[in-house]
């Protein structure tokens, strides 16, 4: 699609304030003001009237920023600055370009506005690809692949180069071809460094393969869109197609400039050369897809980008009363990487925010769940209240004590924890196990993971077994005695059958929660996630050590299955209500706002994530610190944060610390309590974990904490500094880098750092 080149002549409702393509010599009097002005802030006002030059507006967490990026884009239209094809406005999705669409024209009295470039990152990078695409050897009828078909073209090139799938996994390579991308690196770019010894050095030569087989088939992936239009507008030959853009596009605005990768950014600038009149929109509290390749760097450096570049601060906010607004302003302001603005509002300060401290995650989602029923009875809709979590395996619980409550509940960005791939393929091997006629679960994951038992093989079973009266399990069995199977498929066939009746042996003399992790270890089912190297794997991972830690409170495994299937039926019954609690991830929440919002799991490894810090240092630890931020904003009236002392994690039970988090909340603003004989109030910080007292207070708590358990009676060890070299039961020796009174940072030897308290680790001699 071109670019329309023409001017657009439009006729508008409202009075015409200017037809002049210059800007007015002087601002509109007060009582000139047009209709769409009206009820903006001054800062607002601001943002708006600043058309000229580079500028940045920082906005705050519930401040208008998509008020203002409308009214901006109208008041261009109205005052005659530029017609609409002359604007170049970027959203990160399409419906918020679809938005800003609609939102426009109803500004502009309705009338339909059409002729600009609005659209996401990649959809206006495609539109202009195909109008060069001769450039970079396509046509302009190439195909955008999706990730189905590129992950199976690169099997299709490593199969070409000998590279076995299970040790280095076709996912991992795609995940490693789109960070590049990300970086608008192409194969001539990649470095020896940034290549690595992935795949054994073949890395950049799968990627240069993989350019090659695309520009074959005349094919892009969305990768390539920003990568070939960047190619072009940087090539010196090429210099009056990036002439061409610099005359047509007058003013560029973009919207989540915090969320922008590198070749974003990369292109606006390139864009951006022309009029130099560039808006960005965006927040850098609130950028927390660093693991998607956004680089927060590009909205803290825009000033050095653009000389002159005006910064207009939007932080009366709308949303949230004083006290949140207060508290995750405190947390906020423990970055270092921040341009710094604080949140305010006009209206009530509003209840404090809660902190809770509770023994275990059981407790934590009975006290949240029973706090949304006292809530429910005072009238509060569902529908306004959220559940926040940090990682996916934490909905198990909650979604459990909802059903049990009989609380309606929605999982958003995702299925229920019962209705996961991986859940489900878990619960079809424990299926079998328990019921050997069980064709269903078993044709399910007879081939998962593979095992060269394909269609094939699976009707031909199929077929004998309703000819014979016979389930899948006999099928196989006797076909496999007959000779009617040959070669890897009866190797394979017969391998699992037996696999499943040895299981089956084992129900009556061993923990249904030990032989639950035997069949996922032996089936290699566990094993295929672990070497899973995609972005979901992890968390798939997570989830299945949390199915087995669910299964404790169970007698059986028979019994677990039940009850699983009476879940099951009591989710699918209650589709269709309107007013339902809703329970995320705190990043799918960002962007959303409820009235009250619960933030559970509040512990050092969990939140922050461990694994982030461990692999990304204080970057990764100051990108938990936004997200935190994010999910305290969510929150317009009431916030609750809580914690547990236990928790069930991959698998074992550890003792958890209050996360650094809660520490950083300004006191004036927060009311903490904790279940008794937990942990006390501390003078500088709302938690002293020195109190806490591990000894379980609860029958159905079992069994005690695994992995610190031997330290739970050592004495408190006073005195340790930064240096001294220690030991602790389960991670081994490490070196103190950080004293906070009793609790100390620790570097351990495999070069991950945990936060501890000092009576769980002793001196290294």
């Amino acid at each position: 699609m071109a670019f329309p080149s023409h001017m657009i002549a439009i006729h508008l409702k409202m009075p015409i304030l200017s037809c002049m393509m210059s800007a007015p010599e002087t601002p509109f009097p007060t009582s000139d003001l047009p209709p769409y002005f009206q009820g903006l802030n001054d800062a607002q006002m601001q943002a708006v009237e600043a058309l000229d030059g580079p500028v940045l507006v920082l906005a705050g967490a519930g401040t208008g920023k998509t008020r203002v990026l409308t009214t901006r884009l109208a008041h261009l239209i109205q005052t005659g600055r530029a017609f609409p094809s002359q604007i170049l406005a970027v959203t990160f999705t399409n419906k918020a370009a679809t938005e800003m669409k609609e939102r426009v024209s109803h500004l502009l009295g309705g009338m339909p506005v059409e002729g600009w470039a609005l659209g996401t990152f990649h959809a206006l990078a495609a539109r202009m690809l195909r109008r060069h695409a001769d450039l970079v050897g396509l046509t302009s009828s190439f195909t955008i692949l999706d990730p189905d078909d590129t992950l199976r073209l690169i099997k299709q090139i490593m199969e070409t180069r000998n590279i076995d799938p299970k040790k280095n996994p076709p996912k991992m390579v795609m995940a490693m071809i789109d960070r590049w991308k990300d970086r608008a690196l192409s194969p001539d770019d990649v470095s020896a460094q940034d290549a690595g010894d992935v795949v054994h050095g073949q890395m950049k030569g799968i990627y240069t393969d993989y350019q090659s087989r695309l520009k074959d088939v005349n094919a892009c992936d969305f990768g390539d869109l920003l990568l070939h239009i960047i190619r072009i507008l940087r090539n010196p030959q090429h210099a009056q197609i990036l002439a061409d853009y610099h005359r047509r596009f007058k003013y560029i605005m973009v919207d989540e400039y915090q969320d922008t990768n590198v070749a974003q950014y990369m292109w606006l600038r390139l864009l951006a050369q022309g009029s130099n009149n560039i808006c960005c929109v965006g927040d850098d509290d609130q950028s927390i897809y660093g693991w998607r390749g956004a680089e927060v760097g590009n909205i803290l450096r825009f000033e050095k980008d653009f000389p002159g570049a005006k910064i207009i601060r939007l932080e009366q906010n709308y949303r949230s009363t004083g006290h949140i607004l207060a508290a995750a302003g405190g947390v906020i302001s423990n970055n270092q990487g921040r341009l710094g603005k604080t949140l305010w509002c006009d209206g009530e300060q509003g209840d404090k925010l809660r902190v809770q401290g509770l023994w275990d995650g059981e407790a934590e989602a009975r006290f949240i769940a029973e706090d949304i029923e006292s809530q429910q009875l005072k009238k509060v809709p569902l529908r306004k209240m959220a559940v926040l979590v940090r990682a996916g395996f934490q909905m198990r619980e909650f979604e459990e004590r909802f059903i049990q409550m009989g609380i309606p509940y929605r999982v958003f960005g995702g299925p229920r924890f019962y209705e996961r791939q991986e859940i489900r393929d878990a619960l079809a091997y424990f299926r079998v196990v328990v019921q050997p006629a069980d064709d269903l679960a078993l044709e399910r994951i007879i081939n998962v993971p593979k095992r060269g038992i394909g269609t094939t093989s699976i009707k031909t079973i199929h077929e004998y077994g309703r000819a014979n009266g016979l389930s899948m399990t006999e099928s196989g069995q006797r076909m496999i005695a007959a000779g009617q199977f040959k070669g890897k498929t009866a190797t394979s066939l017969g391998l699992v059958l037996s696999d499943f009746d040895r299981w089956r042996s084992l129900l009556s003399t061993t923990a249904h929660t030990e032989l639950a992790g035997q069949i996922l270890d032996e089936s290699g089912y566990l094993t295929m996630w672990q070497s899973d190297k995609s972005p979901e794997a992890q968390g798939r991972v997570e989830n299945l050590k949390e199915l087995i830690a669910g299964m404790e409170e169970f007698e059986s495994l028979p019994a677990f299955l039940e009850h699983v299937a009476l879940v099951m039926e009591t989710q699918n019954s209650g589709t269709g209500l309107d007013d339902y609690v809703s329970l995320m991830t705190l990043h799918g929440a960002k962007g959303l706002e409820f009235e009250q919002v619960y933030l559970p799991g509040w512990e050092d490894g969990l939140f922050p994530s461990q694994r982030s810090m461990d692999e990304n240092g204080l970057k990764g630890l100051e990108e938990e610190r936004r997200l935190a931020y994010v999910g305290i904003t969510r929150a317009r009236k009431r916030a609750t944060i809580s914690f547990a002392a236990n928790r069930r994690m991959y698998g074992n039970w550890v003792t958890a610390l209050p996360s650094r988090f809660v520490d950083e909340l300004p006191e004036d603003h927060v009311e903490a309590a904790s279940e008794s004989g937990l942990y006390k109030p501390g003078r500088s910080q709302h938690w002293d974990s020195s109190g806490f007292d591990p000894s379980p207070r609860r029958e159905s708590f079992s069994p005690p904490p695994i992995p610190v358990a031997s330290s739970f009676s050592k004495p408190s060890v006073a005195g340790f500094s930064m240096g001294d070299r220690i030991r602790h039961a389960t991670f081994g020796e490490g070196r103190v880098i950080h004293v906070a009174g009793a609790k100390l940072d620790i570097r351990f030897a495999d070069g991950s750092t945990k936060r501890l308290m000092d009576s769980f680790v002793e001196r290294a001699e």
